[in-house]
């Protein structure tokens, strides 16, 4: 398997590239690729892979070749040696100066002196490569060389089919015209016409014959090109719409370049190849100031920002500088126009871009609008992602109950067909798993683990049915999240896995879920690496600028450090914690600050410092009705009671939270309510 000029690649296709040679080391396959050293790479570091360095060819190579290239006669020594001087070891530069001498000789018809050991004219051995394939595109006739001008238009790589109807020449002109240009070593053919294909020998002989065209006449076949393409390839442009797109920009078409751009960026995002789609979208975004009306230029602009805000989201991650801009742009120009869908999707990114960085106060009023601006609008599909940015928000914010209505009121709303194109425009993910995965969480936090874990269940099964790369991420991480929530590591563990190997493979941004899989460890006993990963983790979100999950990750960052009884590093993490709750507006998960601090406080027995911080998040949980937190405050607190001999009054605090419950009795936090109950009795 041959890979050539590798530093040309796309990002997809480098993907498949780095797999390949990954799944090598276990194959029988001689793998090769070739890249110029500007190409990033880490497989040298391989043990399979052995990586060589070609440098230029030294004299004695050149005049090897330069002696093979001339066959049974032999060049005059003089030529040879202006031919190694002038071209430096280049292979290709050797090849081309040698050819070009041959044929100048056989036109001039003076083959004798380049045979001969007397010196050949200077102005025979053209100084540059460019040169060098300038002169033979001259020398192979007036139809062969507009030929390869057409096919440098067309790309590095062409078909009959597509160079026929561009040409306008007969099939007998055209066909005679790439037969020169094959035999010259310009053009490889593959196949027979009309059926064949052809491919210029090197990038540099399609750039030397795209330079001799005028501006004019390029701007009139990259136009002509682009018409073929949609009159005739019709297929093909539904498949690459970036290929018309580039023709229509070199025909200084800029309106319907931008608008195929715009068609491109759309269809790679759908596709989920976001790299590719940031890059069309970019190209096309380049071209508006060459637009002299105000009003399409505007209009145009406002679709190509907000597909940019889509696809930059799951590879640069909410918070990004990127991700706001381009929504910001995209409502600032869709506040000039009426219409709701683009401003609802202005609105959306913003409100996403606050919400899911971790910033819930200044988040809010986003969700608020689109809450008003859908209150009458009879769009499903706009009323399910004002729930959307609804459910999200009150659930942050600590407001569990109004939360858990607003992603009821959208798993209601949602149809998996007619919402399909929700996951490429709103946030990246599909609203569906999303109602789905944080309803999930959201039963747990209300006191229902096992409806918690059916709808847990059916958002992973509704991401792996719709194949979405990013919603399927996500999933893993919440529901390995929910997991943890009822204590079960070992699930969760899996799921991480899960949601690691997909987020590599999709060369997603990474989740804020990455606090996940230290509480997991500490769950398991580990708790040294519990600290470590869970310090790591917090410092990738910190040096991201996402402050969202930080009040969880130090929450159990705490509790590991108290289970080795360093108290004093657990109120210092829990300090933090509150600190971040104050700035950002995260409260989900603060009844369980306060109880891991009241843990810490006793741990140091402190223990009237410790009964209020427990007091605490009962208070807490209870104004969130947050059921299983207020059972594991109850359960802290009545097991300090019991500890100081207040057993009556420990048991009169924990058993009605406990009678409350009508599920989950298997789940450790309720397992060990009803130890301590009996303890109590």
């Amino acid at each position: 398997m041959i890979f050539e000029d590798a530093h040309w690649i796309d990002p997809t296709s480098r993907e498949l590239l780095d797999l390949t040679i990954d799944r090598a080391s276990r194959q029988p396959v001689l793998l090769i690729v070739t890249f110029r050293p500007e190409l990033q790479q880490a497989w040298g570091g391989q043990p399979h892979v052995t990586v060589l360095a070609l440098n230029r060819l030294g004299e004695r190579d050149v005049t090897a070749l330069v002696r093979g290239l001339a066959g049974n006669a032999p060049l005059g020594s003089e030529i040879v040696e202006e031919i190694v001087e002038r071209t430096d070891g280049v292979p290709l530069f050797i090849e081309e100066l040698t050819r070009a001498v041959l044929e100048r000789a056989d036109q001039d018809n003076r083959v004798a002196a380049v045979l001969s050991a007397s010196p050949f004219p200077a102005a025979a051995v053209p100084a540059t490569l460019h040169a060098s394939l300038l002169a033979r595109l001259d020398r192979i006739g007036a139809a062969a060389k507009e030929v390869a001008q057409i096919g440098a238009v067309l790309g590095r790589e062409f078909s009959y089919e597509l160079i026929q109807p561009v040409a306008r020449r007969s099939d007998a002109e055209l066909q005679a015209a790439l037969a020169r240009l094959a035999e010259a070593g310009l053009l490889f053919c593959r196949g027979a016409p009309p059926h064949a294909s052809y491919l210029f020998k090197h990038a540099l002989v399609q750039d030397a014959a795209y330079s001799t065209l005028l501006r004019i006449r390029r701007q009139e076949l990259h136009a002509r090109v682009g018409a073929v393409l949609e009159e005739h390839f019709a297929d093909l442009v539904e498949r690459q719409p970036e290929l018309l797109a580039h023709h229509l920009t070199a025909a200084g078409d800029a309106e319907r370049a931008i608008r195929q751009w715009l068609k491109a960026g759309q269809y790679a995002t759908a596709r989920s190849t976001h790299h590719e789609a940031v890059a069309h979208l970019e190209r096309g975004i380049g071209l508006l100031g060459s637009l002299p009306e105000a009003s399409i230029r505007n209009a145009l602009e406002l679709g190509l920002q907000l597909a940019l805000g889509q696809c930059l989201y799951p590879i640069k991650g909410p918070s990004s500088r990127e991700v706001r801009q381009a929504y910001a742009r995209a409502c600032e120009l869709a506040e000039r126009q009426s219409a709701l869908l683009p401003l609802f999707q202005a609105v959306y990114g913003l409100w996403q871009t606050h919400a899911l960085s971790g910033q819930i106060p200044s988040a809010r009023p986003f969700s608020e609008r689109l809450l008003h601006l859908t209150s009458h609008e009879v769009d499903a599909g706009l009323r399910l992602q004002a729930h959307h940015s609804a459910w999200t928000t009150a659930q942050y914010s600590g407001q569990l109950a109004n939360a858990d209505k607003h992603a009821e009121a959208g798993r209601g709303l949602y149809d998996p067909e007619e919402h399909r194109s929700h996951r490429h425009i709103y946030g990246g993910h599909d609203p569906g798993v999303c109602a789905r995965y944080v309803g999930a969480n959201l039963q747990w936090l209300l006191g229902y683990p096992e409806k918690g874990l059916t709808l847990g269940r059916e958002a992973l099964d509704l991401a792996e049915g719709i194949a979405h790369p990013f919603s399927l991420s996500i999933a893993f991480g919440y529901v390995a999240g929910l997991h943890l929530s009822r204590r079960e590591p070992e699930l969760a563990l899996r799921l991480l896995e899960q949601q690691e190997a997909v987020t590599a493979e999709q060369r997603l941004a990474p989740s804020v879920l990455g606090v996940l899989r230290g509480p997991a460890l500490a769950m398991q006993g580990a708790t040294d690496e519990a600290v470590s990963c869970l310090r790591e983790a917090l410092s990738a979100l910190a040096r991201r600028s996402v402050t969202l999950y930080r009040p969880y990750g130090l929450a159990y960052l705490a509790e590991a450090l108290a289970l080795r009884g360093e108290y004093a590093p657990a109120l210092a993490a829990l300090k933090d914690g509150f600190e971040t709750i104050d700035t950002t507006g995260e409260r989900w998960w603060e009844a369980e600050l306060h109880r891991v601090n009241g843990i810490a406080l006793c741990g140091l027995n402190k223990l009237e410092e410790g009964q209020a911080a427990f007091e605490d998040a009962l208070r807490i949980a209870r104004q969130q009705q947050a059921k299983s937190l207020e059972l594991r405050a109850a359960t802290s607190l009545a097991r300090l009671w019991g500890e100081q001999g207040r057993r009556a009054e420990a048991r009169e605090l924990l058993a009605p939270i406990y009678d409350w419950f009508t599920e989950g009795f298997d789940t450790p936090d309720l397992k060990d309510a009803k130890v301590l109950l009996d303890e109590l009795t």
